[in-house]
C-alpha cells in the first residue's frame, strides 16, 4: 500500500478522496467506489500500488491509438479497480475487482517496468491500460516519470473521470491519451456508468488545451446509446470543441458483465460511421473486421496512407507522418 496523493481529512476518522469526481467520504476500513482506495486509521491509502495483473507487449493500435506512432508496439500494464461501474463493462474481471479478489496480481516496481520496456523490440513506451489507470494514479505518475527519464513515451487509456488538479499534475508526463467517451447524455452516464458526463467532457477539454495527443473511443451499446440523434450531438461537440481532425473510434459492443443485449450490428456501426464522417476527418470502426473503415486516408487528397487488418498495419503513403502526395500532416510522432 501507499498513502494516496489526493485526499482531505474531515476529522480524526473520516477522509475524503478528491482524485475523481465521486469525492468518496470514507470511515476507517471503508473503500471508495473504485474498490482500491481505503481509509486506514484516518489516512487514505491505495491498495494496488505496485500490484499489476497484466504486463504485455501490444500493438499501439490496440489501445486504440491510430495516429500515434502507427505500427509500433507499447508495453501495456494494468492493475485492478475502476471508478466507474459500467453495466456493460468489457473488462469486468479486473476493473470490477479489488486486490483481495484477484488471483493474478504480482508485484512490480516502476524501475522493473521501465527495464522491461527498454528491452522490448519496436517498443515506443508504456501504456497504462486494461483497468482504469486513474485508480492506480500514484504508481502511474511514478512510472511515467521514470519512462521520460529513459526516453520512453507514456500512453494513458482512461474513462477520463478525474478531477482537474490530479489531471493537471499528470498531463506533463503523459504523451498520448485514449479516452472513452461512453455516451452523450446525462442519463446514460448516471444510469449505465455511475458517473457524470460533464466531468468527462471537462477532462477531455483540459487534455486538449494542454496540447496533448488525444483520441476518443465510443463503445456503441445496442439499444442503449446507439440513437443517431444523440450520437450526432456528440460528433458536433467533438468537432466544435476539439477540432475536426480529432480521431474517433466507434467500437462494437459484445454482451458482457451485467448486460445481455445483442452485439452491436454491423449496419448500425456503418450508419454511425457515416454520420461521424460528416464532421470529422478521421473515424474508425473497432472490434470488427471492415473493408476500409480501419484504414487511414489523407483528409486533403484522400490518398490511402495506412491499410489495417485487425492489428496488422501497412504504412503506404506517408513520410514522417505527412501525406507523400500533398504533404498534409496526419500522424503524431512526438
Amino acid at each position: 500500500m501507499k498513502k494516496a496523493a489526493f485526499f482531505h481529512k474531515i476529522d480524526r476518522k473520516k477522509v475524503q478522496c478528491v482524485l475523481c469526481p465521486h469525492k468518496c467520504v470514507l470511515l476507517p476500513d471503508q473503500k471508495g467506489i473504485c474498490q482500491v482506495r481505503k481509509n486506514v486509521k484516518g489516512d487514505l491509502f491505495t491498495e494496488n500500488y505496485e500490484r499489476l495483473c497484466s504486463v504485455a507487449l501490444d500493438p499501439i493500435e490496440k489501445k486504440p491509438l491510430y495516429h500515434y506512432f502507427p505500427g509500433k508496439n507499447i508495453l501495456s500494464i494494468g492493475s485492478v479497480g475502476c471508478n466507474l461501474k459500467c453495466k456493460f463493462c468489457q473488462n469486468f474481471e479486473i476493473s470490477q475487482s479489488n486486490v483481495d479478489e484477484s488471483p493474478y496480481l504480482k508485484s512490480y516496481t516502476s524501475e522493473e517496468v521501465i527495464q522491461f520496456a527498454r528491452h522490448e523490440q519496436n517498443n515506443v513506451g508504456v501504456a497504462y491500460t486494461y483497468n482504469e489507470p486513474i485508480v492506480f494514479y500514484e504508481y502511474v505518475l511514478e512510472t511515467a516519470k521514470h519512462a521520460h527519464e529513459n526516453g520512453l513515451k507514456n500512453v494513458f487509456v482512461s474513462n477520463g473521470y478525474i478531477n482537474p488538479e490530479p489531471l493537471e499534475k499528470l498531463i506533463p508526463f503523459i504523451d498520448a491519451f485514449s479516452i472513452d467517451l461512453k455516451g452523450f447524455t446525462k442519463a446514460y452516464y448516471e444510469e449505465m456508468c455511475s458517473g457524470n458526463l460533464e466531468d468527462v467532457k471537462k477532462a477531455i477539454l483540459q487534455i486538449k488545451e494542454a496540447g496533448k495527443h488525444i483520441e476518443l473511443t465510443n463503445l456503441v451499446v445496442t439499444d442503449v446509446n446507439d440513437q443517431e440523434s444523440d450520437f450526432y450531438e456528440m460528433i458536433k461537440w467533438i468537432a466544435n470543441s476539439l477540432g475536426e481532425e480529432t480521431v474517433l473510434h466507434i467500437s462494437r459492443y459484445f454482451p458482457m458483465f451485467k448486460f445481455k443485449n445483442l452485439p452491436t450490428s454491423h449496419s448500425k456501426l456503418k450508419i454511425l460511421f457515416k454520420i461521424a464522417k460528416q464532421e470529422l476527418d478521421h473515424v474508425y470502426i473497432g472490434n470488427m473486421r471492415t473493408d476500409s473503415e480501419q484504414n487511414t486516408y489523407c483528409p486533403n487528397c484522400d490518398s490511402l496512407l495506412i491499410k489495417r487488418s485487425a492489428y496488422e498495419v501497412e504504412l503506404m503513403g506517408m513520410d514522417q507522418g505527412s501525406c507523400i502526395k500533398c504533404n498534409t500532416r496526419v500522424m503524431n510522432y512526438a
